[in-house]
């Protein structure tokens, strides 16, 4: 039932929102120089890898300095990137990936290998079900680059504080795995863009 929804909204999604696509595209292009998209390998279903879609909000080769983006101004990011990552419009691709079949609209957000690969077997059931474009840890933790900014080590303090926490709310949800809460992330997720404060600051 949820693959049914999951194509049905991925595919209205993608129809409905083709002139912001054009429009992210053009403003990606004339702010920096490389490609509209970026492909990142992410970590599946199943501990499977796959590519994950976005619009690239960093200068070309950027990510080679690190995997975590930290502070609300990170000199990494673009212009125009900042504020895409900011109302979460970057993340519009992923709807390529629902329709294909890879993701969901709603599960944990997918990891890449290197942080899957130290979970632990209790954290790697949330590699049970697709992986979402959003859950309820990526709502609390909406601000995390900002959180991470005040961190002395922010990939120590991601490891060991951060991931274990987002795979708790992850696990909850699946253990309640049912229609309504698809359903209730979205509408959260949805309002929350449009109306952007932090759920949890630290």
């Amino acid at each position: 039932m949820i693959r049914f929804f999951d194509l049905i909204f991925s595919l209205l999604g993608i129809l409905i929102l083709l002139p912001v696509f054009l429009i992210i595209s053009v403003l990606i292009k004339l702010t920096s120089k490389g490609p509209l998209l970026y492909r990142q390998n992410r970590v599946g279903i199943s501990n499977v890898d796959f590519g994950i879609w976005k619009f690239r909000t960093m200068f070309v080769e950027s990510d080679k300095s690190g995997l975590l983006t930290i502070g609300g101004r990170d000199l990494r990011v673009t212009s125009i990137g900042y504020y895409l990552r900011k109302f979460k419009l970057d993340e519009l691709p992923q709807l390529f990936n629902v329709l294909k079949g890879e993701m969901s609209l709603v599960g944990p957000r997918p990891e890449v290998r290197k942080y899957v690969d130290l979970y632990t077997k209790d954290q790697q059931k949330v590699l049970t079900i697709k992986p979402g474009i959003t859950d309820w840890a990526s709502i609390m933790y909406r601000n995390e680059n900002i959180i991470l900014e005040h961190s002395k080590n922010p990939e120590q303090d991601y490891i060991n504080i951060i991931m274990p926490d987002k795979i708790r709310f992850n696990l909850i949800y699946i253990e309640n795995y049912r229609l309504s809460s698809y359903f209730k992330i979205i509408f959260v997720t949805l309002w929350n863009v449009v109306s952007p404060t932090s759920l949890k600051e630290k």
